[in-house]
């Protein structure tokens, strides 16, 4: 890719990637839905395994979603950390960051998993949107 991105931009990608786990941490699904394109791809690998997906389009994407949030009776917290660009510009970047899966439960925290989140984001309708979503986990949740 030819044009590197402004700090505006990459602090856009920054809170997209926050807004996408803020989303699904409080049951958000609109907030949730608007961080995907509309022909976003999703896939993810627990501790090695196969790889689960494609989940295709955002409402595939947002059916994975719902249908693990209906499984839960904890309150999630995906923490997002160690952002950094592996290519960037003309309205397309990919990037790597790390989560780590908190859960409360009887009032106790506890960590449930952590992994590697692979992203390719791009820029449409003047906003930053998951595209691609590939997430590594280190162990089942």
């Amino acid at each position: 890719m030819s044009n590197s991105l402004n700090i505006a931009e990459k602090l856009a990608i920054h809170e997209l990637l926050a807004r996408a786990s803020y989303g699904l941490d409080e049951r958000d699904v609109a907030l949730l839905a608007d961080c995907f394109s509309e022909d976003a791809v999703m896939t993810l690998r627990v501790a090695g395994g196969d790889v689960i997906g494609p989940f295709e389009g955002r409402d595939g994407i947002m059916k994975l979603m719902t249908d693990s949030m209906e499984q839960q009776t904890d309150k999630r917290r995906h923490v997002i950390s160690n952002i950094f660009f592996e290519s960037e510009g003309d309205g397309r970047a990919t990037l790597i960051s790390n989560l780590t899966l908190f859960a409360t439960a009887n009032g106790e925290i506890h960590v449930l998993s952590a992994g590697v989140y692979h992203d390719e984001v791009i820029k449409t309708g003047g906003h930053w949107r998951l595209h691609r979503r590939h997430l590594e986990l280190d162990k089942s949740y």
